[in-house]
Parts: C-alpha cells; sequence; structure tokens
C-alpha cells in the first residue's frame, strides 16, 4: 500500500485520549474504527463524534463499536486502554490483528509497550509518549483543552504512522529514548496526577496553594532519584518541565481525577505506585510519592 493511501485505524478503548488521536486520523480522511463503551458508541453513531477543540468544534463521521473484531484489518491499532487493563486488552485484539498491524500504545506509565508485547510477541507493538490534556464531556462528546504531541519510539510502520499523524495536525516525533521520554511523562504525572485528584481541582489552581509547588518539587526530586538508580536517560531538566506544563494547560484535571470523579478505578499504582516499586526494588526511598499514592488508594476505596 502506497504512503498515501489512508490508514485503516483502530482505536482499542476509546477514551479521551483515543478518541483525541483517532478522531484527528478520520478528519483527514483515514478509516478509523472506534472501540468504545456503548453509550459512546450510541453518541457517535448517531451524530459522529463531536471533537471539542482548542482550533475547532466538529461532529466528525467514523466507525464505532462495542466490539474487539472492530480492530480486525486495521494499519495501526491506537491502544488506549488503562494501564490495569492492557495484558486483557492485548488478549482480546490478538485474533484480529493483522501480522504487519503497527499497536501503538497511548498509555501512562512506562512499562505498558513491554506487557503487551508478551501477549502479542508475534506483533508490532510501540510505546508512546502522549502529551495532550482532554476529557470526555458527555457521551460522543470529546472536549481538548491543549497540545497533542505524540513521540514514538522506531518500529515497524512507524514511519508511515507517524507521516499520517504529522499530516493530521498531530506534531509527532520518533526518537530511539521513547524510555527516558516515558520517564519524563511519568514524572510529570507523578507530580501532578495525585495532588489533581486528591483536591478534585485543576493544576493551576493546585500550584497556587501554599506549599504545593514544594510538594511536587520533592516528587520530583525521587522520580528522579529511582530513575537514575535504573539507568534511565531523561531527555530534559524534569523540574523546569513541571513548572512549564501547568502553563499549557492550567484548567486541566488530571485523568486520576477525572477518574476519581466518577468513581471509577484509577492509574495510580502505574503512577506513584510504580515509583514507589521501583525505589523498593533499587533501594531508594520515596516517601513522598508513598504518601501521594496511599491517599489516592484511599479515596479510591471509598464506597
Amino acid at each position: 500500500m502506497a504512503s498515501t493511501a489512508p490508514l485503516n485505524v483502530a482505536v482499542m478503548g476509546a477514551g479521551a485520549v483515543g478518541c483525541y488521536f483517532g478522531g484527528m486520523l478520520a478528519r483527514a480522511g483515514h478509516r478509523v474504527t472506534l472501540v468504545a463503551r456503548p453509550q459512546h458508541v450510541q453518541a457517535i453513531e448517531r451524530a459522529g463524534l463531536r471533537m471539542e477543540t482548542r482550533t475547532f468544534d466538529e461532529h466528525v463521521r467514523l466507525a464505532a463499536t462495542t466490539e474487539v473484531a472492530g480492530a480486525r484489518d486495521a494499519d495501526v491499532v491506537l491502544f488506549s486502554v488503562k494501564s490495569p487493563d492492557t495484558e486483557a486488552a492485548g488478549r482480546a485484539l490478538l485474533p484480529f490483528l493483522k501480522p504487519d498491524a503497527l499497536v501503538l500504545c497511548l498509555q501512562n506509565g512506562v512499562d505498558n509497550a513491554e506487557r503487551l508485547r508478551t501477549v502479542l510477541p508475534q506483533h508490532g507493538v510501540a510505546a508512546a509518549v502522549v502529551y495532550v490534556a482532554t476529557e470526555m464531556a458527555g457521551p460522543g462528546h470529546l472536549k481538548h483543552h491543549g497540545r497533542g504531541e505524540l513521540v514514538i519510539e522506531p518500529a515497524r510502520a512507524s514511519e508511515r504512522v507517524a507521516q499520517a499523524l504529522a499530516a493530521a495536525g498531530v506534531p509527532t516525533e520518533i526518537s530511539a529514548n521513547v524510555r527516558g521520554a516515558l520517564w519524563l511523562k511519568l514524572i510529570l504525572n507523578c507530580a501532578y496526577n495525585a495532588i489533581s485528584a486528591i483536591a478534585q481541582r485543576p493544576y493551576g489552581e493546585n500550584v497556587a496553594s501554599a506549599g504545593i509547588r514544594d510538594v511536587m518539587h520533592d516528587v520530583v526530586d525521587e522520580c528522579m532519584a529511582v530513575a537514575q538508580a535504573d539507568g534511565v536517560q531523561l531527555p530534559a531538566d524534569p523540574h523546569l518541565a513541571t513548572r512549564k506544563l501547568v502553563e499549557t494547560m492550567p484548567s486541566q484535571y488530571s485523568s486520576t481525577a477525572q477518574d476519581l470523579a466518577r468513581h471509577k478505578p484509577t492509574e495510580i499504582d502505574y503512577l506513584n505506585g510504580y515509583v514507589v516499586r521501583r525505589g523498593q526494588a533499587l533501594g531508594v526511598a520515596t516517601p513522598v510519592n508513598r504518601v501521594l499514592w496511599a491517599l489516592v488508594k484511599l479515596i479510591e476505596s471509598k464506597p
């Protein structure tokens, strides 16, 4: 197939992240199928996916289904399920994958692609770092608050997919140090997500509160110590990146905050919890990350 031909794209776990990137590709003329929850599928079948972004507000027509079989014949699968569901979703996807399909992990955390490869050993799996602020404002209604970049690791067909994404308005970079980029994103998540979830407030309000910047600084210091002990080469200064993030998305609630508000399980075990576990394994103390992890788990356990 020529590189200019439309891609067959499936979005596995079409929440806010998957709908944004899948919607951008559909808007650019690619054939996109969302595998999503029933309420989203019903709304999208009626009126298309509403994409309310910072530059346009449109109803984008694309296919949607609740069945994993919707991924059949996809050239690329945008894999955006929650981290605890990685292996189960990968096993469900396996019977429908073409041999040459690329599965692109658009997930929080640093080890999802590695875990997915254990259940899809014969298929191309590539990790991606996602920088986008989005939410599902209602069934079939995506709201975009800012950014929208991807950093992808080299893999079979990743160049073609990166070109398609860039042409669709998604700034996309292929990097040999995606592990470092994933860790940088993990550190940002550790600094912002739990605090936003506990306070149920957006980033800008949180950093303006007494003592919060100091707490975030301590979180970043611990994460950097674990990363260094784990041999990770960070591509930028995490402290500077943390300070700058709030400038680009001050009104954003973290995905962890959104999950708690909807009484859904969070990914905190794969964010601050992951840093705590790696710290234990490597002999690095992470008391601030442990407190944030434990508090989110406490709130998550409320009936």
